[in-house]
């Protein structure tokens, strides 16, 4: 028998008290607009494109050295929500779902990025696990050396930053401030689940691999409300928020 994966709502999950560390809500049903102020069309996020001239890259003193853009990709601004992005597409859409991903019109016929035959298109397995550059997001839209976060480097933010909920300018977010003082702001841009989309009151932000070795229809992912931030995973053909990182230059 195929496997799927259940999700409860965004709701539940963030009232139910559950572990920070591993947590799968990614799915979550709660199609609440909320307008903070972000986003640069009518529907609260997705905007025409980043604006590349103006993007930063941010040091917060990581271990690593890796650097953050100051905004999400296709993003004005650090508050504006930006696009959403299917996981392994690069081009923002109307609905999300298995029937306009990319890469599979079904849970079970997926067509890249499958190491498991029952979830390939006729058996189909690449054992793709990562992110091709032609595939992110980052890449795509800001340029070679820009590229979407691993579920680690996720964690490395989380574990070396202080994250406090906050406002700015009008809109509902997490500011990150790295030991070397300098901060990042993550809008809470919400994410797109068919049509709809729910914002200002958490946030999901993609990683670049799949969450689990035996489970490729769900990729990593990292997600925050305004009591807590984990690293869980969600269904890849949902839109979610990309926020770049690139190596240091020094």
């Amino acid at each position: 028998m195929k496997r799927s994966v259940l999700f409860f709502a965004v709701a539940i999950l963030l009232g139910a008290g559950l572990s920070s560390c591993d947590r799968e809500d990614i799915n979550g049903d709660n199609n609440e607009v909320i307008d903070n102020g972000g986003g640069s069309d009518d529907n609260g996020g997705g905007g025409s494109g980043t604006d590349t001239v103006s993007l930063q890259w941010v040091d917060l003193g990581l271990p690593s050295g890796l650097l953050w853009a100051d905004r999400n990709v296709g993003a004005s601004s650090s508050e504006d929500y930006g696009n959403y992005y299917a996981w392994g597409e690069t081009a923002p859409k109307e609905v999300y779902d298995w029937s306009t991903y990319a890469y599979g019109n079904a849970y079970d016929a997926l067509t890249k990025y499958c190491n498991d035959p029952e979830f390939g298109l006729d058996g189909f397995t690449d054992n793709l696990t990562t992110l091709e550059a032609s595939d992110d997001a980052a890449t795509a839209n800001l340029g070679e050396g820009a590229r979407t976060p691993t579920k680690d480097e996720w964690q490395e933010l989380m574990d070396n930053t202080t994250s406090t909920w906050t406002t700015q300018n009008g809109v509902n977010g997490r500011l990150l401030t790295g030991p070397n003082g300098k901060s990042l702001f993550l809008p809470a841009a919400g994410r797109r689940n068919g049509s709809s989309l729910g914002a200002g009151m958490y946030a999901f932000y993609w990683s670049s691999g799949l969450r689990y070795v035996d489970l490729p229809t769900v990729a990593s992912g990292f997600g925050f409300d305004s009591g807590d931030q984990y690293v869980g995973g969600g269904d890849r053909c949902i839109g979610l928020s990309v926020r770049a990182v690139r190596a240091s230059q020094h």
